[in-house]
């Protein structure tokens, strides 16, 4: 994959939150895109060594999504939420739940804005949890380096999108 220029940066603005921040060269209608279908998803949601295998969307405010990604030793990690709220192109807010026992009980709720200045876009996520405890099992969980090899992956598709 190629060299970043922009690379995440992750804070805890309370005790059940956690926010990813991250810039791209790009119009948030384009990265906005890429939240929108299964089609999309599979292209860069995950780390490389990670495959789609099951995705499901109904992207609408109600609308329920899943999507499961499969490790290279076989192990298969199922996630799944609801749309709260979506306003095209700057905010969608979800459910996100891990779906697997113990951990489907402690749901947290993402909200993702884009802003853009200049035909940049910045990208601010924050996931809220229940307690402190599941924000910090998240954190320990490798969710850091993990979702930063995700939005590099975004940032590839962005501009094989944008070199169209």
């Amino acid at each position: 994959m190629p060299e970043t220029k922009h690379k995440l940066v992750v804070t805890l603005p309370s005790d059940l939150e956690i926010q990813l921040t991250r810039e791209f060269d790009f119009p948030r209608e384009l990265v906005f895109r890429a939240f929108t279908s299964c089609e999309h998803y599979a292209r860069w949601w995950g780390c490389e060594s990670m495959e789609l295998v099951d995705c499901s969307m109904d992207f609408k405010v109600g609308g329920h999504w899943r999507r499961s990604l499969k490790m290279p030793d076989g192990t298969v990690h199922p996630f799944k939420g609801e749309f709260l709220a979506i306003r095209a192109p700057e905010t969608i807010s979800q459910t996100f739940i891990y779906d697997v026992d113990f951990i489907r009980d402690f749901p947290s709720t993402e909200t993702m804005v884009l802003s853009e200045a200049n035909g940049r876009t910045t990208l601010t996520a924050t996931v809220k949890h229940l307690s402190k405890e599941a924000r910090d099992g998240h954190l320990q969980s490798g969710m850091e380096a993990g979702a930063s090899e995700t939005y590099d992956r975004l940032e590839s598709l962005l501009a094989e999108w944008e070199a169209k």
